[in-house]
């Protein structure tokens, strides 16, 4: 049973009853951080193999450039931790962390952006994408699309070069892409913010 809430936007490759059973699996917690936010919790796909699978494969299937096209694929801090590195791996790529202010030991570099309840900051590791390395920056969702400016940001100011984005979830309303320089972007599922 799908979500009625939510359209597949490009999991055609993956099949009909896979897309809809990935969907199915994906909740909606109303309140959560704060009252008005509706929080999208995909952490139900990642504790069912089959579902996980599914994931896997229609971001491997749906990358919004060729795989050659870029060097590493970048995540961000707590879900894109979750699949980033396993996309990175499917691809034979490596993985940057895109984390939270004060968890990097070594020399950082950081950027601020609004959420839709607040103000945060990431930080990488000042030399992770020296040399004008291309990356793919992967996120569970993209809202606001303060968090993708802001690792978009991040990567340029540290010496590399931002060639797209790869998203399970968008929420529709906000005008999160526009956010994003018209750079190839792939999202697999919709939902209205």
């Amino acid at each position: 049973m799908t979500q009625s809430d939510i359209t597949i936007e490009d999991l055609s490759k993956v099949g009909q009853a896979d897309a809809e059973y990935l969907v199915s699996l994906i909740r909606t917690i109303p309140g959560f951080p704060k009252e008005g936010i509706k929080f999208r919790d995909f952490m139900p796909v990642l504790a069912d193999a089959k579902a996980l699978g599914i994931l896997m494969t229609a971001l491997e299937e749906t990358l919004p450039i060729p795989a050659d096209s870029f060097d590493a694929v970048a995540g961000l801090e707590a879900r894109g931790f979750l699949f980033g590195p396993a996309l990175a791996a499917r691809l034979g790529k490596g993985f940057i962390a895109i984390r939270k202010a004060g968890k990097l030991p070594p020399e950082t570099i950081g950027e601020e952006y609004d959420l839709e309840y607040g103000t945060e900051k990431v930080e990488i590791e000042s030399d992770c994408v020296q040399g004008g390395k291309r990356v793919l920056i992967v996120d569970d969702l993209i809202a606001t699309g303060g968090t993708a400016k802001a690792a978009m940001d991040l990567i340029q100011a540290g010496g590399g070069q931002v060639v797209g984005f790869s998203f399970v979830m968008g929420l529709t309303g906000l005008d999160g892409l526009d956010k994003l320089g018209g750079l190839p972007t792939a999202t697999l599922v919709s939902m209205p913010a």
